[in-house]
């Protein structure tokens, strides 16, 4: 018999993670994991929401819109921590940082976008943070709230249809 260098590797799944995963799998909970995730990657955290999602409805196709809908909401409250991140960080960046001439560009440029910029939460990469910087530019919050949502769920439903059509239903 081998002996085990890594016992993580080596030992069984614990009972409540398989317990946990199969909860999560089931329709009735699931949308709940999916608000999590989609909640959490829409943080500056690294994370995507979209295995998830496309996960669930490929599983349960009849939950297509409730899982759209979720995702989405949970996507967009996120966005819109980010965006009460960097309003509060407003002064602590004012105090502390000094703005390259390239900065000031894109202050300006989104400034003169305003909320409008929000609809390109959506993007990898920039996205997240580009809801801090409304946030510090004190772009009004509703305004960011909705261009934030459709951007968001634009995301979602186009996504979804692109991968049903690449990997079939």
């Amino acid at each position: 018999m081998e002996l085990c260098v890594y016992w993580l590797h080596c030992a069984p799944m614990p009972t409540w993670i398989e317990h946990l995963l199969a909860m999560l799998s089931l329709p009735q909970y699931s949308l709940g994991a999916v608000f999590v995730v989609s909640f959490v990657s829409a943080t500056l955290l690294p994370l995507g929401s979209e295995p998830v999602v496309f996960g669930l409805i490929r599983l349960n196709p009849e939950l297509f819109w409730p899982v759209i809908w979720t995702a989405t909401v949970g996507n967009t409250l996120g966005g819109m921590l980010n965006w009460f991140l960097g309003y509060s960080a407003l002064f602590v960046v004012e105090k502390y940082h000094h703005h390259t001439e390239k900065h000031m560009r894109v202050l300006v440029w989104l400034e003169k976008l305003g909320p409008k910029a929000c609809l390109l939460s959506w993007l990898p990469v920039v996205g997240d943070p580009l809801c801090g910087v409304a946030g510090w530019l004190k772009l009004p919050f509703w305004p960011c709230l909705a261009y934030m949502a459709l951007g968001k769920f634009a995301r979602y439903v186009v996504m979804t249809t692109v991968l049903f059509g690449l990997f079939g239903a």
